[in-house]
């Protein structure tokens, strides 16, 4: 069976700046993956490659056996929080529908199925029904998180792609979204960028330090001072 992710001889320029150099690794199907690096290190570029906004100026990136963009719907991607004014008429339920658009018929309607799979997905993310008509611009942080994973969740994707869904909320709310990523690991792939690696490290099954290059270390290897933001050479903790 294909990887998940295959990247080989990965080079990606920005005008004549490199962003990515020479860059190889693989991720297997089921894998959580925790991602690191410095701001400007690669990171965004790096999930933009995969999902196939972005083409590598060298080398190659397949998803499970075949090129980025040809199969989008095994890739979900999780942005941080995405805020609405509260006026915007936009409910909790059509947010999640959103992520069914790939699947709509010409005549461009939602079915039952749309609908029903929709309520699954925020029933598997804790949002309690009463939420389901509010406006999505008046959830909390955390809140509205768990509704961008549903979101997220409805297409069925074999690999899901977050980018820090940590970042803007409270304590409590980081907790519950990792609890919810503990549930669905093994049952998809999970690429998650983060800078609270201290908080995902006991979560992840793999960190990919992401530094102008890519380099994969086992959760104990990585130095504790990542942890607060610093990243070196060396890359593992040689204690």
């Amino acid at each position: 069976m294909s990887a998940a992710v295959a990247v080989k001889n990965l080079s990606f320029y920005y005008q004549s700046v490199a962003i990515l150099k020479e860059t190889s690794f693989q991720i297997e199907a089921g894998e959580f993956i925790g991602i690191i690096g410095p701001n400007g290190g690669g990171k965004t570029t790096l999930l933009k490659l995969i999902m196939g906004f972005l083409r590598p100026t060298h080398g190659s990136i397949e998803i499970f056996g075949t090129p980025p963009g040809t199969g989008t719907q095994q890739l979900a991607y999780v942005p941080q929080t995405v805020r609405f004014d509260p006026q915007f008429p936009i409910s909790v339920l059509e947010v999640v529908l959103s992520g069914r658009l790939a699947h709509l018929p010409w005549y461009g309607r939602y079915s039952q199925k749309d609908r029903q799979l929709a309520i699954q997905a925020l029933q598997k993310v804790g949002i309690p029904e009463h939420f389901y008509q509010q406006a999505y611009g008046n959830l909390s942080g955390g809140q509205a998180q768990r509704v961008l994973i549903a979101r997220a969740l409805v297409s069925d994707p074999k690999i899901l792609l977050l980018d820090e869904p940590t970042a803007s909320v409270d304590a409590q709310a980081e907790s519950d979204i990792y609890l919810l990523l503990k549930e669905l690991k093994g049952t998809m792939t999970i690429l998650m960028v983060t800078h609270n690696l201290k908080a995902a490290i006991s979560h992840v099954q793999r960190v990919l330090c992401v530094q102008g290059n890519v380099i994969s270390l086992k959760p104990e290897e990585v130095c504790e001072h990542f942890g607060i933001g610093l990243y070196h050479t060396p890359l593992m903790n040689l204690k």
